[in-house]
C-alpha cells in the first residue's frame, strides 16, 4: 500500500470520526463472521482476550458519546470495571455496542477540541490488536492507515513527545512525529508504517525489520 503524503497539520476536527467510521466498516463485518471461539483468543494486550478488548473499546466510545467522564475514567481500574459490567452480554451484543460507538463518537470527539482525539487513535490500534489475534494480514495497516498516521503525527506533536523523523518504506513522504522544535536533530526511524504504529502503541515488534536511532523503543510508546 502506498499512502498519501503525511505531514504534521493543524487539527482537523473531523479526522478522528472519519478514522472510526472507516475502521467500523472493516472491523464490524469481520467480527460478525467470526465464531464465538475466536473471541476467546488472547491479544497483544496482557491478559485481555479479543472479547475484553472489544468490551473496553465499546465502553470507552459509549462514555464519549454519553459524556460520562467520572474521576478515574480510562484508568486500568475503570477499564476492568467496564469489561466486567459486560460479562453477561453476548459477543454480538458487544459488537452491536461497538458499532454504535464507532458511528456516533466522532461528533463528540470533534467538539472536544482535541482532548479526546487519542481515543479514536486508540480504538484503531485496538482494532489492529484484534486482527493480529485473528492472524489477519496487515493488522496495523489497511485503509485507515493514512488517516491514523496523520492523527498520530498531530497527537505526538501536541503532547510534546520526542521528535522523530520517519522514512517509511510504504509511504511516499517522510512522517514527522513529536515536537518539531528542540535541541539537536530529531531521532530517526526507517521501516514500514505498521511497525512504527506498533512501536508508538507499545505493541510487540518481534521479527520486524527496522532501524531506530536517537531514541529508545520505550520512549515512543504513546499509551504507556
Amino acid at each position: 500500500m502506498t499512502a498519501d503524503t503525511v505531514r504534521t497539520k493543524e487539527r482537523d476536527p473531523g479526522l478522528p470520526g472519519r478514522l472510526l467510521v472507516s475502521e467500523r466498516d472493516v472491523l464490524v463485518p469481520l467480527l460478525r463472521a467470526r465464531p464465538d471461539a475466536d473471541f476467546a483468543r488472547y491479544t497483544a494486550c496482557p491478559g485481555w482476550t479479543v472479547r475484553d478488548v472489544l468490551a473496553h473499546c465499546s465502553a470507552a466510545l459509549i462514555r464519549v458519546v454519553e459524556s460520562r467522564f467520572e474521576a478515574g475514567v480510562f484508568s486500568p481500574e475503570c477499564n476492568d470495571r467496564d469489561i466486567a459490567e459486560r460479562a453477561d452480554r453476548s459477543n454480538q451484543q458487544i459488537v452491536d455496542e461497538l458499532e454504535r460507538g464507532m458511528t456516533d463518537a466522532g461528533a463528540a470527539i470533534a467538539a472536544a477540541g482535541g482532548r479526546l482525539d487519542g481515543v479514536a487513535l486508540g480504538e484503531w490500534v485496538h482494532a489492529g490488536d484484534v486482527r493480529d489475534a485473528f492472524g489477519e494480514p496487515g493488522a496495523y495497516a489497511g485503509v485507515g492507515l493514512p488517516v491514523a498516521l496523520e492523527l498520530l503525527a498531530r497527537i505526538t506533536r501536541d503532547r510534546g513527545r520526542v521528535a522523530l523523523h520517519a522514512d517509511l518504506d510504504d509511504v511516499d513522504e517522510p512522517l514527522v512525529l513529536g515536537a518539531v522544535a528542540g535541541e539537536g536533530p530529531p531521532a530517526r526511524y526507517i521501516g514500514d508504517a505498521a511497525t512504527l504504529v506498533r512501536l508508538c502503541a507499545g505493541r510487540p515488534v518481534v521479527g520486524a525489520r527496522y532501524e531506530l536511532a536517537g531514541v529508545r523503543e520505550a520512549e515512543l510508546n504513546l499509551f504507556g
